[in-house]
């Protein structure tokens, strides 16, 4: 079946898409336990690029699921399909130009790595969101970690599943040591050279 399949070969480009936006366009993903602050830093960063005139989008993990993954479990086949979609709609979305922030928990090395072919190195940027099992439990916002420790939720992530923590990420952010307002400063900051890639290109031609 797969032969028959001939992408067509579209006359624009994700470097003009990118040059009419007037910044690059590529994948911030955030990774961390449930709780560790991923989808609020995540939100702030998004505002911070937002006032600086940048194009985003932004997808995340809780809304995702109810739609287009609505039909997959926890277990760790639907995990990598789950998070094996999100690669790719995000790379349909780093080709339309955007910057895209992803916060899911993505807790195995080889889905991450897998997100990385899909985009390309280049265009992904990993951030670790390392905050302590403890400390998520102690927010437990949604519950969820009581609930897990109750036997009610199967294969949750730091409680009865496992995290495997990155070990090179572009960027760590421990939010038991920093606030949400330096974490978005230090990312923001890593970006900046690769937003302005496109504008840079664009000047030296």
């Amino acid at each position: 079946m797969q032969e028959n399949i001939i992408p067509h070969q579209f006359n624009v480009t994700k470097e003009q898409r990118s040059k009419l936006k007037k910044h690059n366009a590529f994948l911030l993903w955030f990774t961390g336990l449930s709780g560790s602050g991923k989808s609020t830093i995540a939100n702030e960063v998004e505002k911070a690029l937002h006032q600086k005139g940048i194009h985003t989008y932004t997808l995340d993990g809780d809304n995702v699921r109810k739609g287009l993954n609505t039909n997959l479990t926890f277990s760790p086949e639907d995990r990598t399909e789950n998070i094996r979609r999100i690669a790719e709609v995000a790379n349909l979305m780093i080709d339309a130009g955007l910057v895209v922030l992803a916060a899911f928990v993505s807790p195995y090395k080889k889905d991450r790595e897998m997100i990385k072919k899909t985009v390309k190195d280049v265009n992904f940027v990993e951030i670790f969101i390392d905050t302590s099992l403890e400390e998520c439990e102690r927010r437990d916002t949604k519950g969820l970690y009581a609930k897990a420790r109750k036997g009610l939720i199967k294969d949750f992530t730091g409680i009865n599943a496992p995290y495997e923590a990155p070990e090179n990420p572009e960027v760590l952010i421990n939010t038991e040591e920093v606030t949400v307002e330096d974490a978005v400063i230090k990312i923001v900051e890593y970006i900046e050279t690769i937003l302005n890639q496109v504008q840079d290109d664009k000047t030296t031609n």
